[in-house]
């Protein structure tokens, strides 16, 4: 008896008393919907080594797969900030420590109509768009082509919008011309068919060009050059979020991405989020256009002359 219930004591998880392994089994995580392209080729990946392992990932904003830790409805999360003091308190009462692994750097690519002339902002232009400050596209550079300025984000409490909060505005209120599309998809829909809409999505749903999907974003959307300068000279003072300039920490609109496990055993959650942090799932951060958290080698053998 005491060894059947000691599974159901430790793994912390919906489904404890499953006899999932690090590779096999069911198992439930909730993911930032900002990172659904990246966390989908690694679910796949994962389940296509491991054909006993069925992972259900459920897509949500921040707030939202945070609450599903806390609630023991997700065993795995992934997102785009580590626990706060009081979440890790939370914790502390029911006597459980999480595990967090940083799984990669992202980028905050900003987007606009490809019609829109305004391609290039310093990060002062993009604070005072965000803030309402500056409320009309001729405020920009003087170009009276478009109407006033359309704030868009993927969702509410979602962590693009309180990034563009904490380190864009700087805690200022997000203008109030400004509203969420519900999804990523919808906000690269909304801001391809609306010439004076600003919006803000994660790097990985523009990044990986072999994509056909990212290939169809980028044929509707223009992404902007971000520069740190008050008074940019030339083109090259602008970056956009590619990932070489995430890596060299010139693309100022970066964060990092964790993988947060409740698991207090070696079960499905532990292996996958192993795999994400290991070789082959960094491999997919690199293809996916993101900073990998560890580096990748590669090796090249070249014969002797």
């Amino acid at each position: 008896m005491a060894a059947l219930l000691l599974p159901g004591c430790n793994s912390g998880g919906p489904g404890a008393a499953e006899t999932d392994t690090t590779t096999s089994g069911r198992i439930s995580i909730s993911v930032d919907e900002t990172f659904a392209p990246i966390v989908t080729s690694q679910v796949d990946t994962f389940q296509k080594l491991y054909q006993g392992a069925k992972i259900q990932a459920a897509y949500k904003p921040e707030q939202a797969v945070i609450q599903d830790l806390l609630d023991n409805k997700a065993r795995v999360i992934v997102v785009a900030r580590q626990l706060t003091p009081a979440e890790k308190a939370e914790f502390d009462r029911i006597k459980l420590v999480p595990t967090t692994i940083k799984l990669a750097t992202d980028g905050l690519a900003i987007i606009v109509h490809p019609s829109n002339p305004d391609s290039l902002l310093t990060l002062a232009q993009l604070r005072d768009i965000f803030t309402g400050k500056t409320s009309t596209w001729s405020q920009v550079s003087g170009k009276k082509k478009l109407n006033g300025i359309n704030v868009v984000f993927d969702a509410s409490r979602s962590s693009t919008a309180r990034y563009a909060q904490d380190s864009v505005t700087r805690g200022v209120p997000l203008t109030q011309r400004v509203f969420a599309a519900k999804s990523n998809p919808a906000l690269l829909d909304y801001v391809a068919t609306h010439p004076s809409a600003i919006g803000i999505v994660g790097a990985n749903w523009i990044s990986d060009r072999d994509d056909a999907a990212v290939q169809s974003f980028l044929k509707k959307v223009r992404v902007v050059g971000i520069s740190t300068s008050p008074n940019p000279q030339k083109p090259d003072d602008y970056v956009q979020p590619y990932q070489a300039y995430m890596a060299l920490k010139t693309y100022p609109l970066r964060r990092d991405v964790y993988i947060i496990s409740r698991e207090a055993r070696a079960g499905l959650g532990t292996g996958f989020a192993s795999f994400a942090a290991g070789n082959k799932g960094q491999l997919i951060v690199l293809k996916s256009g993101l900073v990998p958290a560890v580096g990748q080698t590669r090796i090249i053998t070249t014969n002797k002359l």
